[in-house]
């Protein structure tokens, strides 16, 4: 029955959370009136992203989190995203097996993901899943990306609050900067803080904040300067001071326009992307009722029987 699954959810049931971010990830139709159920219950969760490069010690870092957040006594969801393989469909999921210390306790849930090809470093469902870990109750929610570099930007339009994890001497630190992945942080966590290197990391991001502040109008409003926190997750350094720094990044927001801002910048990336998939749905069953297959019409563009506008015009057409 519609919406049994969505009261199990809201009551804290964990095989029905995951169930219903089964239904959501297979892209099921019967996860959408379980979704439409628990959407007015969401909105009370601390959503924070961690992304950054390959080997730049993600999982470790919100292990270590995780323990913090559990000694704090909140309660924390994570969705772990892995890249799906180009060639078998599959994906490693390898963080669970990072996160062993937290799989018996009742205040965390863990999820791995896969992309799917998604570009943006997030699975297609992330958005929803983060729902419902929201509506089931959860205090915080993590969400590692992928790593993939310069396209992962996609957490920064779903999480409050984006963690970038930088470590020194992972190739040409000006070339990292210009990747445009630095511009989405909120806070940057320098790594394997240890390593040499290190505080040639921290001048580096420095200099770089430094110059973006420059470049600022006089009518341009900064409430908040980007800290940059160091951090050896491996020993179980500098969470504390990471967690506290985001504390106060989600207290600012709180206090004034940011979080509204954010969830409204939210709002709109996530109604963009179900218009274009149920647009698309449409175009292709008219196609379908006119006779039309895509891998035919696909065929006649390339022998070029027929353009593509013209297709797309007849789709979009009434």
């Amino acid at each position: 029955m519609s919406g049994e699954l969505a009261a199990r959810v809201l009551a804290g049931d964990v095989r029905a959370a995951a169930r219903l971010m089964r239904l959501v990830d297979d892209g099921q139709p019967s996860a959408e009136p379980e979704l439409r159920a628990i959407f007015p219950h969401t909105g009370r969760a601390q959503i924070v992203g961690i992304t950054g490069n390959p080997g730049a010690g993600k999982s470790t870092l919100v292990d270590r989190l995780i323990a913090h957040l559990r000694k704090l006594g909140k309660t924390v969801g994570v969705l772990a995203v892995d890249p799906t393989s180009p060639f078998t469909g599959g994906a490693i999921l390898g963080d669970r097996l990072r996160m062993q210390d937290h799989a018996l306790d009742a205040g965390v849930f863990i999820r791995s993901m896969a992309t799917r090809g998604q570009l943006g470093g997030l699975s297609r469902a992330t958005g929803d899943c983060v729902r419902v870990l929201d509506a089931m109750g959860k205090d915080v929610i993590l969400i590692e990306t992928v790593g993939v570099g310069q396209d992962e930007v996609e957490v920064c339009r779903l999480a409050h609050t984006t963690v970038v994890v930088v470590v020194p001497g992972l190739g040409d630190d000006i070339q990292a900067i210009k990747a445009g992945i630095l511009e989405v942080a909120d806070i940057f966590a320098v790594n394997k803080a240890d390593r040499e290197g290190a505080e040639r990391t921290v001048r580096d991001l420095v200099h770089m904040l430094e110059l973006n502040h420059a470049m600022l109008t006089p009518s341009d409003v900064v409430p908040w300067e980007i800290p940059i926190i160091k951090t050896v997750a491996a020993r179980d350094e500098g969470t504390v001071e990471l967690w506290d720094a985001i504390a106060r990044h989600h207290q600012m927001l709180a206090s004034g326009p940011g979080l509204l801002a954010r969830e409204t910048m939210r709002a709109k990336e996530e109604l963009v992307r179900l218009l274009r998939e149920r647009l698309l749905r449409v175009a292709l069953h008219r196609l379908a009722q006119q006779g039309a297959q895509l891998d035919q019409l696909a065929a006649r563009i390339a022998r070029r029987e027929i353009d593509p506008y013209g297709v797309a015009d007849a789709a979009a057409r009434e």
